[in-house]
């Protein structure tokens, strides 16, 4: 046991130096601004503080607990402070960003987590100081979050770009992301061995292409695949320098 925890620390570790070496994503810099201004509205927002005294309620599951919900819930809110540069509305609407990006994965463990977190979302939000069509913008965008799957065409502009902010927000986590956190949340407590983890990596990279052609705001087409692209490198790296350590050893 101690063995598999080391070999973790250490490819945990790699991970990190390949992707300081692949640079930050081209949206957190050239973005920082809204980014910036996203993270400052968030921050102690008696509302995003009620959603995450809650949120917490429902544990982290495998990598898309609170580290995961909050980077999705202030790059929402980002993509909208750009999509919607100079709209009078636009606090609110950074709100709303907020609060759907905190409360996505509350059913994360569940199968269908996208519409039966929308469902549990909107039964959190009754008690919540919003207007029906603002609990049912935020349900509307958390059921559409799921990647590969047909989504509802919104026809309020507000309620569509919540959703399209939050489907993209979601995915930016599938770039570098995915190899600095995610995969070491899902496997480390499952205490998977590495041989086993690297059994299934090259496929795992073929499911983290695809989602590169499916981002939905016109920001999200612009910089999207660059987060992909740079998880890719920082993967195939990766799995070589694993490969070289761990590849032939016995998978458990």
């Amino acid at each position: 046991m101690a063995l598999l925890t080391e070999d973790y620390v250490e490819a945990r570790e790699l991970s990190a130096n390949i992707a300081r070496a692949v640079g930050l994503p081209r949206f957190c810099i050239e973005r920082q601004a809204e980014i910036d201004r996203s993270l400052a509205l968030f921050s102690g927002a008696p509302l995003v503080e009620k959603a995450l005294r809650l949120a917490e309620g429902y544990g982290d599951c495998l990598g898309h607990g609170q580290v995961h919900t909050r980077k999705v819930a202030i790059d929402t809110g980002a993509l909208v402070l750009i999509e919607r540069a100079g709209d009078p509305d636009l606090p609110r609407l950074v709100l709303l960003a907020h609060l759907a990006g905190l409360l996505h994965d509350i059913r994360r463990s569940e199968k269908d987590h996208a519409r039966r977190g929308a469902d549990e979302a909107a039964r959190i939000l009754e008690a919540f100081p919003l207007s029906p069509g603002e609990g049912r913008a935020i349900s509307q965008a958390i059921g559409n979050h799921e990647a590969f799957q047909a989504f509802e065409t919104l026809n309020d502009p507000q309620a569509e770009l919540l959703s399209n902010a939050l489907y993209d927000a979601d995915k930016f986590r599938w770039g570098p992301d995915n190899f600095t956190e995610t995969v070491w949340a899902m496997v480390v407590p499952r205490r998977i061995p590495l041989p086993v983890l690297l059994a299934h990596f090259l496929p795992g990279l073929e499911g983290i292409r695809k989602i590169r052609e499916t981002f939905r705001t016109p920001t999200g087409r612009l910089y999207g695949p660059d987060f992909i692209d740079r998880g890719l490198e920082i993967g195939m790296r990766l799995h070589e320098a694993l490969m070289q350590k761990f590849g032939d050893a016995p998978g458990g």
